[in-house]
């Protein structure tokens, strides 16, 4: 599943479903596609979801330099949950700084 975040304030953002529903979490939120927050909610959930990704950092050890292989291909690093959550933290940002509403769906 692919969700796509939307405001009127900032171009749309698609992610995977499970890390869409994973930060929508950290967002307070259920979890819901389709669902939406309302623009007197988006500082709060902006907030909530900055301090999450802050903690998970915080607590997870980083990766040393990626391992070699036998045969010479290096092992993958994952990405990290900071990354991830950068496009929606920057669409959340522009909607409480335009005071607009998001919305998600499939």
């Amino acid at each position: 599943m692919i969700v796509t975040f939307k405001t009127k304030a900032y171009a749309d953002i698609m992610m995977f479903g499970d890390i869409a529903v994973q930060l929508l979490k950290l967002m307070g939120h259920s979890g819901a596609v389709p669902s939406a927050l309302v623009a007197e909610e988006v500082p709060g959930a902006l907030d909530r979801l900055k301090k999450a990704v802050a903690a998970h950092k915080a607590a997870t050890p980083q990766p040393a330099k990626p391992a070699q292989k036998e045969d010479r291909e290096e092992e993958e690093i994952p990405v990290d949950l900071a990354q991830r959550a950068l496009p929606l933290i920057q669409l959340l940002e522009a909607a409480a700084a335009a005071k607009a509403d998001v919305m998600w769906d499939q």
